[in-house]
């Protein structure tokens, strides 16, 4: 399998490109967000590597023109920056996994694998889950036609349920995705957010979308 690493950074390129070779991947290197963008709009790579911080053009513009252009290539974003509102805006932008610099290999080696067993994702820019639609691309939620008015975190949340409608999430996983912590089973922050969100998605409306699995976790599903 091909992957292509787009890193303006010298030692941090040849060392991933180092340990992706031990691994078995034929890896090829762009050091800069234009070249980076016209080999990953080619054909052949099964997975990109990608920083945010290039020079030429940026890693989001990057991600944008290749979803735009219906290239669904998975891509893994690596940057410095671990505000949620980053990690929002990648997924939106239609990065398929983040991880935060500086990391180890074997995490990265791990984020690779999982990618390329899922295969290229469909490009999703609307999630539609009964009356609610939340446009990954505008940072928009709604329902019934009304706009929800949600915090960068409440939507961060709220996209995490609706991609994975349907499945029960523990609170170590949502804590891990959306605020990127290690889940203590001291902390309520899951359920002091789930509260909050739950305030602006269901209780104006009949039909309840996000549900409690007692001792588990939540999942957001359409009820009977």
């Amino acid at each position: 399998m091909r992957i292509l690493v787009i890193e303006d950074q010298a030692k941090t390129a040849a060392y991933l490109r180092k340990g992706l070779a031990e691994a078995g991947f034929v890896t090829d290197v762009a050091d800069n967000g234009i070249d980076g963008l016209r080999l990953a709009g080619g054909a052949g790579y099964d997975l990109v590597v990608l920083d945010v911080m290039l020079p030429g053009r940026d890693g989001w513009s990057v991600i944008e023109d290749l979803r735009r252009s219906d290239c669904r290539t998975p891509v893994l974003v690596l940057t410095a920056r671990d505000a949620v509102e980053d990690r929002v805006r990648g997924l939106e932008l239609g990065a398929d996994d983040y991880l935060v610099k500086p990391f180890a290999f074997s995490e990265l080696l791990a984020r690779v694998r999982s990618l390329l067993r899922r295969g290229p994702a469909p490009l999703v820019e609307v999630l539609q889950i009964a009356d609610l639609e939340i446009d990954l691309r505008r940072h928009r939620a709604m329902r019934t036609g009304r706009r929800l008015d949600l915090t960068p975190k409440e939507f961060a949340l709220l996209s995490l349920l609706a991609r994975r409608a349907g499945d029960v999430l523990s609170r170590t996983v949502i804590a891990e995705q959306v605020w990127d912590m290690n889940f203590d089973s001291d902390t309520n922050v899951v359920d002091v957010a789930i509260r909050r969100l739950r305030r602006k998605v269901d209780d104006p409306f009949v039909l309840k979308l996000i549900h409690t699995v007692r001792g588990i976790g939540y999942v957001l599903e359409i009820r009977s």
